[in-house]
């Protein structure tokens, strides 16, 4: 057994201090030399050492020493030292130190005195506390507010004791006379304290006796009053109306931790309209006042816990939470965006929008190094805004475009994502929205960014001025062409008109040159016998975006090039009756295509044109050369058929998520409601009108009814012995966040007492065991119910085992029974969590470790092994159901979840069906921390099969 002490040392073990040394030290009259020794001797005696033989020598040169730092050390020294025998009874030569206590308590100095005081608090041997408490008592009218404090900690800790009650019959009634007239704050505190613990009744009457005066106390008394009031409250719901007023009046209380104590204790007590909005305005002046970033995000947690059970009352207040975007932090300014989201109504929208339209702007002009994300963060707050209430999209879309050409990628995404959603939402925008793009679109720097925003004016450009005018915004956005010229031409009149025996062949090539207005020219040089390579031909610096990527080798974006002119110019020809135009348009597109050909099959970039991109650029021409009224409607309608279907799938996948996070009550159909109109309403306040409404609107839709899983309970109860072990044992496992509580059923089926028993319990992984069960004694045919805490760090998968250890009268040595493992399963610490796709590709790069699980499975199915898996490892499927439809004989999807500790886990699952009929494949795992990635694999490795 562990001993208790309040006491904490680092010890280096490496080097024992001898007894002997400590011994001489002590007898000594050099007070550093004692000192020393005393700390010596007590690291060792928190080490388990016994040094038996010191408490003679300290008894005579310690105790009497005048020396602070002596009288400290020796009190921590009495606290931690063995003062019970075996059988627990006294130890003799404790009687020793019961007259040092004494002179101590009756001490000249007011410190000693205090620290006495304080040592008696953790005692528990009725022996030596016993002929103290008149000194004790003394105390209690001691002029000094420091000694008075610690002398009603000591009664209240000796009243607490098993034969407390009997040592100090009147302390109560002593107590509360203290309370009246004392005026030290702390003493006040201490004093009401004693009551709350130990009488009551007392205290309660003393808080309505001076409930006028509750505003003037002090924070820590003002602490303890909203501790009771919440206890009271829980015991006796009826009572709770008077307190709520005490409550109420603490609300403007000077100290922050006050006021943040009565809000919550408010909305744990009270649901009345009236009690919650002043909750909630309270923590909006705490989130606006404090300057703490871990107060703020405390503070919003509160708010998005009232924002789950009390919307529509915060709905009225989300100006004022909006007010926290003026922090910096980027935790505090994705919380409150998080919770703003889920207000917005018809009625604030329009406020809300434009407060976010002006923190935009701020990230214009402002120099602080996370700007690029906190504008992200906007962006995608104003699309969530746009997609919820069209009717805004029209104010935010064109100032939105104007960070197309962002230098933070992410940013830019998400723009010309929110530009692709609102111009298919929204048609009226459609022209305005194209003009402005087209005007802008020389702006973008990013590849992705360019490939979306083509995609937009291919599908989207209807019109024969806005066909044009796409058609053109990408040529000159693409530059003069070829992307490059062959300097391998030689002076065709020179070289032919040389002689067979001339061996010098001169030749003339073009290199580009900057002038001094800074265009390219092409400089011609004659070089005798040298042939220059290829050059890539840049343009003037006039020259658009998708020049310069292109020349960057990204093919990718020349087929997305590709297939937005061969859109606009098979629209061209629908729109446009003649067909010189439409010859023109075509020729120009093809030379463009066999340009970008040309690039990707030249030795002037260092990786050569993919087949992917070349294969779509040659459909692109054969298509334009030779068009088919099919081949027509794929490329100008289904394409953006398949849009609108992916928006339609996506609103109906949100609208799931809506109604599964929806909190669904059901109500008995004999339960009883009260009718609060029917009731008597005399004396009743206000607030306990409005909170009787409350819950009967609760009683009548089910909310009070708590539904027990008892199927659920059945499964988590582990049997620990075998049933012919003369002890039998069972645990019942909870998981509740950060604890494990294991309440375990130990029954003695003999007829023999057993003495000493002890549960012995160890953990392996990130567990830690928060105390040790005791010693117990056990009756015969008996049972005990004995609870043990476990603290969990990390989402990991752990074990914790042990044995039971008991003694019998009629055998003298100790009876050991091993107990069955308990596997403290990764399930309890995950659940299904959404994620962009965004988010979950940089995630999936970022994360270091990884499991990589072959596929080893009876089920033939790959829908209905991902079904398998999903369910085994309780996990969100990110990948849209439309795109697992189908039997193609391959399935990959994403799944993501998140753990209780914040932590992140990524899955991908990639099978293919084989030949035989049987699945292949992989499932890797991706997380940022070993464990979660290990625990999942194992998890995935057993249930796979198809096993229960």
């Amino acid at each position: 057994m562990e001993k208790s002490c309040t006491l904490l040392i680092h010890f280096d073990k490496g080097t024992p201090a001898i007894a002997n040394e400590i011994k001489e030290a002590l007898e000594g009259n050099d007070v550093p030399a004692k000192i020393d020794a005393m700390k010596k001797a007590v690291m060792l005696l928190l080490n388990s050492e016994t040094l038996t033989q010191l408490f003679i020598t300290i008894v005579r040169y310690v105790l009497p020493s005048e020396d602070h730092t002596i009288q400290k050390l020796l009190l921590l020294y009495l606290e931690i030292i063995e003062k019970t025998d075996l059988k627990g009874r006294i130890l003799p030569e404790m009687i020793l130190i019961c007259q040092n206590l004494r002179n101590n308590l009756q001490h000249p100095n007011e410190y000693i005195r205090g620290v006495t005081l304080r040592f008696l608090c953790r005692l528990n041997e009725t022996e030596i506390i016993e002929p103290l408490i008149p000194s004790v008592l003394q105390n209690l009218e001691h002029r000094h507010p420091f000694i008075r404090r610690n002398a009603i900690l000591a009664v209240m800790s000796i009243y607490k004791l098993p034969q407390g009650e009997q040592l100090l019959v009147d302390a109560p009634e002593m107590i509360e006379k203290v309370l009246s007239t004392e005026q030290d704050p702390s003493a006040k505190r201490n004093a009401f304290l004693m009551l709350f613990n130990c009488a009551h009744d007392r205290a309660i009457n003393y808080l309505l006796t001076h409930v006028d005066r509750v505003s003037e106390w002090g924070e820590l008394l003002q602490m303890v009053v909203l501790e009771l009031i919440r206890k009271v409250c829980r015991t006796n719901r009826g009572e709770k109306g008077k307190y709520i007023k005490i409550i109420i009046s603490l609300l403007n209380a000077p100290s922050t931790a006050v006021i943040y104590e009565c809000a919550g204790t408010l909305v744990s007590l009270s649901s009345a309209p009236t009690a919650i909005r002043a909750a909630a305005n309270t923590y909006c002046q705490l989130l606006l006042s404090q300057s703490d970033n871990n107060v703020k995000l405390i503070v919003l947690d509160r708010l998005n816990e009232l924002k789950s059970s009390h919307r529509d009352i915060m709905v009225d207040l989300i100006m004022d939470v909006l007010r926290a975007l003026s922090s910096p932090n980027l935790d505090i300014q994705r919380k409150t965006l998080d919770i703003v989201l889920e207000l917005v109504t018809p009625r604030n929208i329009n406020e809300v929008v434009l407060l976010l339209k002006k923190e935009v702007m701020k990230t214009q002009s402002g120099e602080l190094e996370k700007n690029g994300e906190y504008r992200q963060m906007l962006i995608q707050a104003i699309h969530s805004c746009a997609i919820k209430f069209p009717e805004v999209a029209s104010t935010v879309v064109h100032l939105m475009m104007d960070f197309l050409g962002d230098s933070n990628v992410a940013s830019a995404i998400d723009v010309i994502v929110f530009v692709r959603e609102i111009i298919e939402t929204n048609p009226k925008l459609r022209v305005s929205i194209i003009t402005r793009l087209l005007d802008t679109f020389y702006q973008i720097r990013a590849a992705r960014v360019c490939s979306c925003a083509l995609w937009i004016i291919g599908e989207y450009c209807l019109s024969p001025s806005e066909v044009e005018s796409g058609i053109a915004t990408i040529k000159q956005c693409l530059g003069e062409l070829p992307f490059y010229s062959v300097s391998e031409e030689a002076e065709a009149t020179d070289a032919s008109k040389k002689t067979p025996q001339t061996n010098s062949i001169t030749i003339s090539s073009r290199r580009p040159a900057i002038l001094a207005d800074g265009t390219y020219a092409t400089q011609s040089a004659a070089s005798e016998t040298a042939f220059s390579p290829p050059t890539i031909v840049q343009g003037s610096l006039t020259s658009g975006n998708l020049r310069s990527l292109l020349l960057t080798g990204d093919f990718f974006l020349a087929a997305v090039v590709a297939c937005t002119l061969t859109k606009l110019v098979l629209r061209l020809e629908e729109v446009q009756p003649s067909k010189v135009e439409f010859n023109k348009a075509t020729t120009q597109a093809l030379l463009i295509f066999v340009s970008m050909l040309q690039l990707g099959q030249s030795p002037v970039l260092p990786h050569p044109i993919d087949n992917d991109s070349c294969d779509r650029i040659v459909l692109c021409i054969r298509l334009l050369c030779n068009t088919g009224d099919e081949i027509r409607k794929i490329w100008l309608q289904s394409c953006r058929q398949s849009f609108v279907k992916m928006l339609s799938e996506k609103q109906l996948q949100e609208t799931e998520e809506l109604k599964a996070k929806a909190q669904v009550s059901h109500a008995q159909p004999d339960d009883l409601i009260d009718f609060y109109h029917l009731k008597s309403r005399k004396g009743m306040s206000q607030l306990e009108l409005e909170d009787e409404v409350q819950d009967d609107l609760k009683r009548a839709t089910g909310e009070f009814v708590k539904d027990p899983d008892d199927a659920n309970k059945l499964n988590r109860i582990l049997q620990l012995t075998g049933f012919s072990d003369l002890v039998y044992a069972e645990a019942y496992v909870t998981v509740h966040h950060y604890d494990i509580v294991l309440d375990i059923t130990v029954i003695n089926r003999t007829r023999e007492t057993l003495q000493n028993l002890c549960l012995e319990l160890a953990t392996m992984g990130d567990l830690k065991l928060v105390e040790r069960p005791q010693n117990y004694t056990l009756a015969p045919e008996s049972s005990k119910q004995i609870k043990a805490n476990i603290k969990v760090s990390s989402t990991e998968t752990g074990v914790i085992f042990g044995n039971i250890v008991y003694e019998t009268s009629n055998v003298l040595e100790r009876t050991v029974v091993v107990l069955n493992d308990i596997h403290i399963d990764i399930m309890d610490y995950i659940s299904p969590a959404v994620c962009t796709d965004t988010a979950f590709r940089t995630m999936w790069a970022e994360f270091e470790w990884e499991n990589k699980v072959a596929v080893n499975t009876v089920i033939k199915n790959e829908k209905e092994f991902l079904d398998h898996i999903i369910k085994s490892t309780n996990m969100k499927c990110l990948t849209a159901p439309s795109a697992l439809d189908g039997e193609c004989g391959f399935l990959a999807a994403n799944l993501y979840a998140k753990s209780m500790f914040g932590e992140d886990a990524l899955v991908n699952v990639s099978i293919e069906k084989q030949a035989d009929g049987k699945l292949s494949g992989y499932i890797r795992i991706r997380s940022k921390t070993q464990g979660i990635a290990l625990s999942l694999g194992d998890k995935i490795t057993l249930k796979q099969k198809g096993g229960s």
